[in-house]
């Protein structure tokens, strides 16, 4: 089945092992990038170095439009046939941002509440970087519902580290 696996760095090696995908990115700050794991093409390897800010104006390397481009075009280079694995350090805020947005992608305007809520639903730690999501909802031209839905969201559940967590490309 297609789908993305978002995972925290921690659970990356176990996540490649038991899903097998032929797609990785990976949300780490520039100075924690991590190198392409061994078996894996450099191609299949989406690196995109940025803190996990939702201030541009906040600290050094924060999300950029430009993140958001370079993650759409690998994304719909993804033929889907295995899972596209999703990491950053803890698995809750950059990392969902990114599922959130191909998600969006993938499945079309008009869905972004639907995906919202299937991401609460799967992911209760789920905290979307809102950064990305608002450079995502201007590419993509949703005139603000992808933010929205991230808002609608609610609070996340306080974790330290999220848990691994499957989107079907189908039938969220």
């Amino acid at each position: 089945m297609p789908r993305l696996l978002v995972t925290p760095l921690s659970n990356l090696a176990e996540a490649l092992d038991n899903h097998a995908p032929s797609h990785l990115v990976s949300l780490l700050s520039p100075e924690h990038m991590i190198t392409t794991p061994q078996g894996y093409q450099i191609e299949a390897h989406l690196k995109l170095g940025m803190n996990d800010v939702a201030d541009p104006a906040a600290g050094l390397a924060p999300p950029g439009p430009h993140h958001v481009e370079q993650l759409l075009a690998f994304s719909r280079d993804w033929d889907a046939h295995a899972p596209l694995v999703i990491h950053c350090w803890a698995g809750i805020s950059r990392s969902m941002a990114s599922a959130f947005i191909i998600l969006c992608d993938r499945l079309g305007p008009d869905r972004e509440i639907e995906i919202a809520r299937a991401m609460r639903q799967r992911a209760p730690h789920a905290a979307p970087n809102r950064l990305l999501v608002a450079y995502a909802d201007a590419a993509l031209g949703r005139e603000g519902r992808m933010t929205a839905a991230v808002n609608a969201m609610g609070p996340p559940l306080i974790v330290e580290q999220g848990v691994p967590t499957a989107f079907p490309l189908v039938g969220l």
